[in-house]
């Protein structure tokens, strides 16, 4: 259907604040009533704040200004996100909230079963589940149990889910971080559906260039101020970026002055098994070698073996059947990421929620957990000594924080990367392993992570690093090693690397 020109929703002059911060300030914008409206900005642009507002996570009074819902005052009352959704507001999250042992009928009307004489009516249930899924072309079944469905298709029951409440505005906030390709374009075409039955998305992403395969106009917030919001067919993506970070960016990939030396660490044709099934194969014959102050680049599809190589290496994940190891020439054995710290070999994890960071404690703790060894004296920690050496990562890596001692969970995901990060410089690597390190930052803050590899790379140290996008691995990396079904099919020099010879070989259509 035609977009109605109606406006569903206007922010007037939003402002909130916390301690010490004001994380919204004076923001003014409009969104029109089916359509489907980008909302992007830096970490800390204040995109999560302005949400949690509309959803009902922060109520009416808790802020200044006025949010307006279809020509009315939006007041929503503490602890209202219900209320929020019964108003026909939804939201779905990037970690995703179902239950995993459900079935997807039984997750998509979660706490609002039918029920007759005291009893939830399955038949009615699973009916009701089964009409949301067709009406909107989602390719799932309502009797499915959720945790053996894909990513995808869990994204999928979050959305009926949120459909079920008969939402008017449903709100997506990096839907597509964990997808594949394929996935993602099912839900392009899901989300246009969604428009022409008069839904209206709010869309949140860092990936920008999705914002220009399916929005109709875009907002822009910096610094927790509205800089404008366009029609996505009057912006192109250098204008999206340079008003996002209020400057011009001459190269996404800032070239480095790299110049890579000998060969230092050796992977040659290395097998291993799934430590939860040891009938599974997880890694079939995998070698590379990775050169002094070296970025090597590893591409492949999603599922081909990649973070369970990197993890395997690190000692935290596959048994090792067959193969070897090397660094600097001599065969070593890594049976826990603590061998691996001491030979020299860093993670920084695709998962930084749940593999790089205690989310409840200090910035200064996550930084220094892994690296405590360097500052015990006499049975106790040098406390003095470990905050000087956690402050100065920080001010290396130019977390932005009031000071070490605020939660990570209060940080914007870039400087939740930049903690990560940091923890593993502090262990001093030789090689340090980077998986997806990108993944949920903004484009800011991209650009200063790979200014940071450039540096380490300058410096000596050798980084292998896994991306999901393309562009990335071309971008970055001096050689690129190409993976496919849990093994490598392929490396060579940058230089001779395109998109299509890389989907060629990671797609097993070329062999290396």
């Amino acid at each position: 259907m035609a977009m109605n020109n109606d406006i569903i929703l206007e922010f007037r002059n939003v402002t909130k604040r916390f301690p010490g911060v004001v994380a919204l300030s004076d923001a003014s914008f409009q969104i029109r009533r089916g359509e489907i409206h980008g909302i992007c900005g830096e970490n800390g642009a204040g995109k999560s704040t302005l949400m949690k507002i509309l959803s009902g996570v922060y109520p009416h009074g808790t802020y200044e200004g006025h949010v307006i819902y279809n020509g009315e005052e939006l007041k929503l009352r503490a602890s209202s996100i219900h209320e929020a959704a019964e108003r026909g507001i939804a939201i779905v999250y990037q970690e995703l909230t179902l239950i995993p042992t459900m079935t997807v009928g039984e997750n998509v009307f979660l706490g609002r079963e039918p029920v007759e004489f005291g009893v939830i009516n399955r038949d009615k249930l699973y009916a009701d589940t089964r009409a949301i899924l067709s009406k909107y072309q989602m390719d799932v079944s309502p009797l499915e149990i959720v945790k053996n469905l894909g990513v995808g298709k869990m994204q999928m029951v979050e959305i009926a889910k949120a459909l079920s409440e008969n939402a008017k505005v449903l709100i997506l906030d990096e839907p597509t971080s964990a997808l594949s390709k394929a996935e993602v374009e099912k839900l392009m075409g899901i989300l246009r559906g969604l428009k022409e039955h008069g839904v209206t998305c709010i869309y949140i992403s860092h990936k920008l260039e999705e914002f220009f395969q399916i929005t109709d106009s875009i907002t822009v917030l910096r610094d927790g101020k509205m800089i404008t919001t366009q029609p996505t067919s009057e912006l192109n993506l250098e204008k999206l970026v340079s008003t996002m970070v209020g400057r011009e960016m001459k190269e996404r990939f800032p070239k480095g002055k790299r110049s890579p030396g000998r060969v230092i660490f050796e992977v040659e044709n290395l097998h291993a098994l799934d430590p939860n099934d040891s009938e599974r194969e997880v890694l079939k014959g995998v070698s590379f070698d990775l050169r002094e102050g070296e970025i090597l680049g590893i591409a492949g599809l999603m599922g081909s073996g990649r973070t369970e190589l990197v993890m395997t290496i690190f000692g935290e994940y596959g048994k090792i059947t067959s193969g070897k190891i090397r660094l600097n020439g001599r065969e070593i054995k890594i049976k826990s990421s603590h061998e691996a710290m001491l030979h020299g070999i860093s993670l920084v994890p695709e998962d930084r929620k749940q593999h790089g960071l205690v989310l409840i404690q200090s910035i200064l703790r996550n930084i220094s957990l892994a690296n405590l060894d360097q500052f015990a004296h006499w049975f106790r920690i040098d406390d003095s000594a470990e905050l000087k050496a956690s402050l100065s990562f920080a001010k290396s890596l130019a977390i932005k924080a009031p000071d070490l001692h605020a939660p990570a969970d209060s940080l914007s995901g870039g400087n939740q990367q930049k903690v990560v990060i940091s923890k593993w410089l502090m262990s001093k690597p030789k090689v340090l392993i980077m998986d997806d390190p990108t993944r949920g930052v903004d484009v800011g803050a991209k650009f200063e992570i790979y200014k940071l590899m450039n540096d380490l790379s300058e410096s000596g140290i050798s980084i292998i690093m896994i991306s999901s996008e393309l562009e990335e691995v071309v971008g970055m990396s001096d050689r690129i090693m190409v993976m496919c079904e849990d093994k490598s099919n392929g490396t060579f020099d940058v230089s001779e690397a395109t998109q299509e010879r890389i989907m060629a070989l990671a797609t097993g259509i070329s062999a290396g």
